[in-house]
C-alpha cells in the first residue's frame, strides 16, 4: 500500500474520530439546559440532537470549505519543498491528518472528565502544532491568535452578562409578579418573537451562509423580524388558549411554558451547529481527499467537501451524541448550577444572542464558551453560593489548556509521521 493511500484511510479514520468527539463534546451546548432543566429526558435529547445535528451537517454543511482552520497557517507556505526538503503537498496531507488526532485526543480527554471546551479552539490549536513543527513560530499567525484567545474572555462574559440580564428581567417582570401566569401571557410573546428573529439571523449568518451568499443586511433584518412577529402572535394565542386549571402552582405554568420555548430553542441551535461545526471534522479530511486526488501534487487554499464527507461528519457527530454525550450534557446541565426552564432559557437565549452580534463583527467567538458563560450568569443572578465554583475553575483550566494541548499533541503525532512516511 502507497503513502498516499495510508495517509487518506487514516486519515478518514481521523476525520471520523473527530466527528465522533464533536457528538460527544459540543452537543451539549444545545441540550445541555434542556436535560439540566426537565425540559426534555436524556434519551428525548439525544434523539432530537442526533436527527438536528445530522440533517444540518448534511443538508446546510459547507460545499467548500478551507484547507486549514481560521488562517492560522499560511497555505502558500506548504506548495513548494518542506523545510527539510519534504514534499510540500505529502507535508500538508500529514499536518492535516495530525491535526484531526490531536485535537480529537484532547477533545476525548476533555469529554471522558465531562468538561466542555471548544471544538474549534482545539483544532486551532492543533494546527498551531503542525505549523510551528513545520516552519517554526514564523509558519502561525500570531495576529489571528491573539484575537482567539482575547475570544476566551469576551466569549463567556458577554454570554454571561447577557443571560444575567435576561434572567433578572423574567424574575421582575413575570417571576416575581403578583400574577405569574397572567404575566406570562402578556410578556412571554414578545419574548418568543424577539428569540425568534435572533434565530432567523443566526439561520442566515451562520446555516446558509454554508450555501448561499447571504442577502442585504436589511433584508435580512426585515425578514427576521417578520418572522419573530408572526410567530410572537401565534404564541400569544397559543397561550391565551392554553388551560391553567391543572396548576395548582401559578409558577409550573410558567415554568412549563419556558420549557416548550427552550426545547424549540435547543432544536434550532442543534440544527445550526450541525451545519457550522461539521466543517472542523471534514474540512482537514476534505484537503486530504483532494490532494489524493491530485496525486498530492497541487495545494488548494479552499477545497470541495463531496457529499459523502457530510455524511461520514454528521454520522461521527450522531454517534459521538449518543455513546458519550451525556457526559457534558450532566456538566452543563446540573454541575455549574441549578437550572429550570427560565434559566436555561435565558442561557440559550443570551448565549445565541452574543453568537450572533460577535459574528457580526467579525470576532472569533466559542459556542461553548458563551454558553457556559451564560448557564454562569444565570446561577450568578441567585447568588454566588448557586455556581458550583469548583466545577467552574475546573472548566476554566481546561479551556485555557485546550490550545497547548491540541497543539502539543499534535506536533508530537506530526514530528513521528514526518519521520514514519517522509
Amino acid at each position: 500500500m502507497s503513502v498516499g493511500v495510508i495517509i487518506l484511510v487514516v486519515a478518514l479514520i481521523g476525520g471520523l474520530y473527530m466527528a465522533w468527539m464533536i457528538g460527544a463534546n459540543d452537543v451539549a451546548n444545545a441540550m445541555g439546559t434542556s436535560v439540566g432543566s426537565g425540559a426534555l429526558t436524556l434519551l428525548a435529547a439525544i434523539a432530537l440532537a442526533a436527527v438536528l445535528e445530522f440533517a444540518g451537517a448534511v443538508l446546510l454543511g459547507s460545499s467548500v470549505t478551507e484547507t486549514i482552520s481560521k488562517g492560522i497557517v499560511e497555505i502558500s507556505l506548504f506548495e513548494a519543498t518542506g523545510p527539510w526538503g519534504e514534499d510540500g503537498p505529502v507535508l500538508l496531507a500529514l499536518g492535516m491528518l495530525c491535526a484531526l488526532l490531536g485535537s480529537a485526543v484532547w477533545l476525548h480527554l476533555a469529554t471522558h472528565l465531562g468538561l466542555p471546551v471548544s471544538t474549534t479552539h482545539s483544532i486551532v490549536g492543533a494546527v498551531v502544532g503542525v505549523g510551528v513543527v513545520s516552519f517554526g513560530f514564523r509558519g502561525v499567525a500570531w495576529g489571528e491568535m491573539g484575537r482567539i484567545v482575547a475570544s476566551w474572555v469576551v466569549s463567556p462574559v458577554m454570554g454571561g452578562l447577557l443571560a444575567y440580564l435576561s434572567f433578572l428581567a423574567i424574575r421582575q417582570g413575570i417571576l416575581r409578579s403578583a400574577d405569574p401566569i397572567a404575566a406570562t401571557k402578556r410578556f412571554a410573546p414578545y419574548l418568543v418573537a424577539v428569540t425568534t428573529a435572533v434565530m432567523v439571523l443566526s439561520f442566515i449568518y451562520k446555516a446558509l451562509k454554508n450555501r448561499w451568499e447571504a442577502p442585504p443586511v436589511l433584508l435580512a433584518v426585515g425578514a427576521a423580524a417578520g418572522v419573530g412577529v408572526v410567530v410572537g402572535v401565534l404564541a400569544g394565542a397559543f397561550l391565551r388558549n392554553s388551560t391553567t386549571a391543572r396548576f395548582t402552582n401559578p409558577y409550573d405554568y410558567v415554568e412549563r411554558m419556558f420549557a416548550l420555548l427552550q426545547i424549540a430553542t435547543a432544536c434550532f441551535v442543534a440544527f445550526a451547529h450541525g451545519a457550522n461545526d461539521v466543517a472542523n471534522a471534514v474540512g482537514p479530511l476534505a484537503a486530504v481527499v483532494s490532494l489524493y486526488r491530485t496525486g498530492y501534487a497541487e495545494v488548494a487554499t479552499t477545497v470541495g467537501v463531496p457529499f459523502w464527507i457530510l455524511v461520514l461528519g454528521g454520522g461521527g457527530i450522531v454517534l459521538g451524541l449518543a455513546t458519550l454525550g451525556y457526559k457534558v450534557i450532566a456538566t452543563i446541565g446540573r454541575e455549574i448550577t441549578e437550572i429550570t426552564p427560565t434559566r436555561g432559557f435565558c442561557a440559550e437565549f443570551g448565549a445565541a444572542t452574543t453568537v450572533l452580534v460577535a459574528s457580526s463583527l467579525g470576532l472569533p467567538i466559542s459556542t461553548t464558551h458563551t454558553l457556559v458563560g451564560g448557564v454562569i450568569g444565570v446561577g450568578f443572578a441567585q447568588g454566588i453560593g448557586a455556581l458550583n465554583l469548583s466545577m467552574v475553575r475546573n472548566i476554566v483550566r481546561s479551556w485555557i489548556a485546550t490550545v497547548p494541548v491540541a497543539a502539543g499533541v499534535s506536533a508530537l503525532l506530526f514530528v513521528l509521521a514526518r519521520a514514519i512516511f517522509l
